[in-house]
Order: structure tokens, then sequence, then C-alpha cells
């Protein structure tokens, strides 16, 4: 079909939105909110500004997600001097378990055509271009 990177990257990021998709809407998410259990995962404590800020979002858009996440109890929102910390709730890190298992589960199916030399050389590359 198409022989570009604009082309390939497109199908498999579909393709691991489409599978991070059916896996977390088992937990009541979507795959909107994934990156902000896995930071929140991996920082907690942090500030509603900080973790915006690292996933590169809209002030608002981010706001609204914390919102819905708190709401839903995945995390916890709570005043600590002039911020907000947020941290996981065990529903929260029950999600984040499932949230940040995906990755390395659809690594494993994807990847699966590739001996293990092929894979080394695809990281290589794509660290190259990033």
């Amino acid at each position: 079909m198409f022989n570009n990177l604009a082309y390939h990257s497109s199908v498999l990021y579909r393709d691991f939105t489409s599978y991070t998709s059916e896996t977390l809407e088992k937990m009541g998410l979507h795959f909107g909110l994934l990156f902000f259990l896995i930071y929140v995962g991996k920082h907690p404590g942090t500030t509603p500004s900080d973790l915006t800020a690292a996933l590169r979002l809209d002030w608002g858009h981010s706001q609204r997600c914390i919102t819905k996440l708190v709401e839903n109890g995945f995390l916890t929102k709570e005043k600590a001097g002039r911020c907000y910390r947020l941290d996981l709730t065990d529903k929260g890190r029950e999600a984040f378990e499932i949230s940040h298992q995906v990755f390395f589960d659809w690594d494993e199916k994807r990847l699966a055509v590739l001996t293990g030399e092929e894979r080394e050389t695809l990281f290589a590359l794509l660290r190259k271009l990033n």
C-alpha cells in the first residue's frame, strides 16, 4: 500500500488504541485517560500543573479528565498548601497496573513476527528518529 512512516505510524496507533480501549473499557475508562493514570502512578503526589505540562495537554482538557478520574474513584485530589496533589486510589492502582501492562502485552502481540535481532534494530532506529 503506502511505504512511508506516516502511514505505518497511523496504522500502529489505531491498532494500539483499539487494543487498549478494549482492555480499558472493562474498567470504565477510555484511551484518553490511560496516560493520566500512568503518569500519576509513576509520580504519586504530582500536581495537576505538573501532569498537564508533562503530558503536553491543554489546561481545560486536563482538568476535565482529572475531574472525571476523581469522580469515578480512580484518583484523589487533595489540597496541599497552595496546590492540589493527585494520587491513585485502590481502584486507580488496579487500573494503573492494567494500563501499564497493556503496553507490554500489545508489544508482545505486534512484535511476535520479529526475531530478537529485528526487534533490537527496530528500537534502535525508532530511538534515532525520536
